[in-house]
């Protein structure tokens, strides 16, 4: 049982003030104080990792630096931070509530239904919002480094970073408590809080952040250092034309395109030519198109970004506060 009892002022008067906020921040406190702690040790052990990792990255050479596998597999599983607070912090706070039914003692104490939501769900969201974000500054100055040859708009860092990773932080335990309200049962609830929360980052980090502002087009060769490059395609007259095409002309030096974007050099097997295959392409008539975003929006892109996922954060919540005013007991 997750109830805390209040103790009730004598005379049961029923034009007794309410319950001081005060009153209810130590309830608050002491039904999640585990819950945070359990939060602050997990980033805590994260943390020393990081702070090693960034000792090291920082006494070596930046030239060595690039995208190596320590900084892909390390994004890859500090990803799941904002996602496993959802789960594990959000979606519990109100399902497990209904769960158990004891929301029927909960919810008729002399705090009120909504003040009890927001005096609960408030201070738990800032206080994972600001230890995520002391984070996402460690990670920072840590792979500082490594991100250097990277573009900082890039998927795998972007969303670790500046305000954005206590963004997506507070999203997702709006999204837990939400689907913790609708469920009514904790499991449930966190495996949906989980594919919410994917199916949102999925849908910026794919279709939503490229379109923050207006992307630059360029048929120069040399992008600026750190551009995110979206797309690139081979062009010819101002027309976009087709692998085979490049690939015909390229054949006659023994090159071809080998990937994606328009990158081309030469076929493995195949009689090594001096010819460079992009020089080769630009002298008969074609054109390298490409579209980026530069390097230098990074602080626009990140403000985007939080200031959409705090809007949805206060939505959520709001819901959830209306939800527990108006659900019967």
């Amino acid at each position: 049982m997750s109830a805390v009892i209040l103790p009730g002022r004598p005379g049961g008067d029923a034009t007794v003030r309410p319950v001081p906020w005060r009153r209810m921040a130590w309830v608050t406190w002491r039904q999640q104080r585990a819950t945070l702690a359990g939060v602050v040790a997990a980033l805590g052990a994260a943390s020393v990792y990081v702070y090693i990792t960034g000792e090291h990255n920082h006494q070596q050479s930046f030239v060595s630096f690039g995208a190596g596998s320590q900084l892909t597999l390390t994004t890859a599983l500090f990803q799941v931070i904002a996602p496993l607070i959802g789960a594990f912090v959000g979606a519990p706070l109100l399902a497990r509530e209904l769960e158990t039914g004891t929301f029927r003692f909960t919810w008729t104490q002399g705090f009120g239904r909504a003040r009890w939501a927001v005096g609960t769900l408030v201070p738990l969201a800032i206080a994972v919002a600001v230890v995520v974000g002391a984070f996402g500054l460690l990670f920072s100055w840590a792979f500082g480094p490594r991100i250097a040859g990277l573009s900082p708009l890039a998927g795998t860092t972007f969303d670790l970073r500046g305000v954005v990773i206590a963004a997506w932080t507070l999203v997702a335990f709006a999204i837990g408590v939400l689907a913790g309200l609708l469920i009514r049962r904790v499991v449930p609830a966190m495996f949906a809080t989980i594919a919410a929360w994917s199916a949102l980052a999925v849908l910026a980090g794919v279709f939503l952040r490229r379109h923050y502002e207006t992307p630059i087009v360029t048929t120069k060769l040399n992008l600026p250092k750190g551009a995110w490059v979206m797309s690139q395609q081979w062009t010819r007259g101002g027309r976009p034309v087709s692998v085979s095409t490049v690939n015909q002309v390229l054949q006659k030096i023994g090159a071809g395109i080998l990937g994606g974007n328009g990158q081309v050099g030469q076929i493995p097997g195949s009689a090594t030519s001096n010819v460079n295959p992009t020089q080769y392409l630009v002298q008969h008539g074609f054109a390298l198109s490409s579209t980026y975003q530069p390097a230098s929006r990074f602080w626009t892109f990140q403000l985007v970004e939080g200031s959409w996922l705090l809007v949805l954060s206060l939505v959520l919540m709001g819901a959830s506060i209306w939800l527990v005013q108006r659900r019967a007991t």
